[in-house]
């Protein structure tokens, strides 16, 4: 069965950096986009960054573009975040999605482009 496993969350103060990773298994890994989302304390969850199945498009929401970097390895079937320059805001449990097909759309924001999640982790940006 599908799996989507995220790790990497934690403690970073503002202006550090943390990479979460997410193992996926169970499926063709690299025949589908990925995307992350992340859930604040209080609101609705909110598409962050995706990827495209062969990494040639990769998108961001505005609030953390020039921040964040989405990568994947298709060999490792894992799908990476890098996150620098934190800000208190960015403080919540991220989730991994699988998306249903390759590449990504303007529909890419909503849940239900996405038929997999994984369980999250959790990332607090805190002095």
């Amino acid at each position: 069965q599908v799996q989507l496993v995220e790790s990497g969350g934690g403690l970073a103060q503002p202006g550090g950096s943390l990479r979460l990773s997410c193992a996926a298994s169970g499926f063709t890994f690299d025949s589908y986009a990925m995307s992350w989302f992340r859930q604040a304390p209080g609101k609705g969850r909110e598409w962050v960054s995706g990827i495209w199945s062969d990494s040639t498009h990769t998108h961001y929401s505005d609030s953390v573009k020039g921040r964040f970097t989405i990568s994947r390895d298709n060999a490792k079937n894992t799908v990476y975040l890098q996150m620098n320059d934190l800000k208190p805001e960015d403080t919540g449990l991220y989730y991994c999605a699988k998306g249903r097909t390759s590449a990504l759309f303007a529909t890419m924001r909503l849940d239900n482009e996405y038929d997999f999640w994984g369980q999250g982790t959790q990332v607090t940006v805190s002095s």
